[in-house]
């Protein structure tokens, strides 16, 4: 078991709220398995998270997933959309904005990867004043995000290294880029200076971080902790059997790594 390390985890709040569990009896279970966050977690919820001794790890930054920073006639909106959530971000104390590049929609890689470092650019000195990190986030475009461009590492820290900013980095979700690339850990290890917050779920199905999916999450764990990282880890996996118990259950897998 490694040292302890400063690595918090969180947990997201769509898989479970409301289809396995109510908004206050998710946030209750959260903070009574271990949890120091939840995620994703829609605006007049805040207070309640807040209420249970929990921190809010992350949320969105703009819409949409699909239409994106990959497209130079959105930045203009897109900057004022974060602007506007980077001043709620500073005021509740969250540390993390998730952005996304879009769709392809017939743009070349090359292309697409310029335009989002640019519109990246446009925030960037704000995202640093309010002292708020904006992740890119990595998504598969195999299975459940079709057309996504920034579904490869190597393109994501294309963008990273064009912005050059210490508050614009990646999001690696760990069940995507099983999907898409696999080679988790090398990757983790060779990117996680441009990696600015991590996701899990298990594949194939997005469920449990259990013995029926192909990702063995220990070592990937370890590999994270090793490489000095000190944010959080969002588990943003929908659970197969009842929530409660997975929660904690993950939480205390996890715990033994991180």
């Amino acid at each position: 078991m490694p040292a302890m390390s400063n690595i918090t985890q969180s947990v997201c709040w769509w898989p479970f709220v409301p289809n396995k569990l109510a908004p206050e009896a998710f946030v209750r279970a959260a903070a009574e398995a271990g949890y120091a966050a939840v995620e994703l977690v829609p605006k007049e919820h805040w207070q309640l998270v807040k209420d249970h001794g929990l921190a809010i790890s992350s949320v969105g930054a703009h819409a949409s997933l699909t239409l994106g920073l990959n497209r130079r006639d959105q930045h203009e909106r897109i900057e004022r959309e974060i602007n506007d959530n980077l001043t709620l971000a500073q005021r509740w104390g969250i540390p993390t904005m998730i952005c996304f590049s879009g769709n392809r929609d017939g743009l070349s890689d090359a292309v697409g990867a310029e335009a989002t470092a640019v519109g990246l650019k446009r925030v960037a000195k704000a995202a640093e004043s309010a002292g708020v990190t904006l992740v890119l986030e990595l998504l598969n475009s195999k299975v459940d995000h079709p057309d996504y461009q920034a579904d490869h590492t190597a393109w994501g820290v294309q963008v990273i290294e064009a912005v050059g900013s210490p508050r614009v980095k990646l999001l690696y979700d760990i069940y995507h880029m099983q999907i898409m690339e696999g080679d988790l850990i090398r990757t983790i290890r060779a990117a996680h200076l441009h990696i600015g917050h991590y996701h899990t779920a298990g594949n194939p199905g997005r469920n449990d971080l259990d013995t029926a999916q192909e990702i063995f999450y220990p070592p990937v764990l370890r590999a994270i902790a090793e490489t000095g990282y000190t944010g959080y880890v969002t588990h943003e996996f929908t659970p197969k059997g009842d929530p409660i118990a997975a929660l904690r259950d993950t939480f205390a897998m996890c715990a033994a790594y991180l």
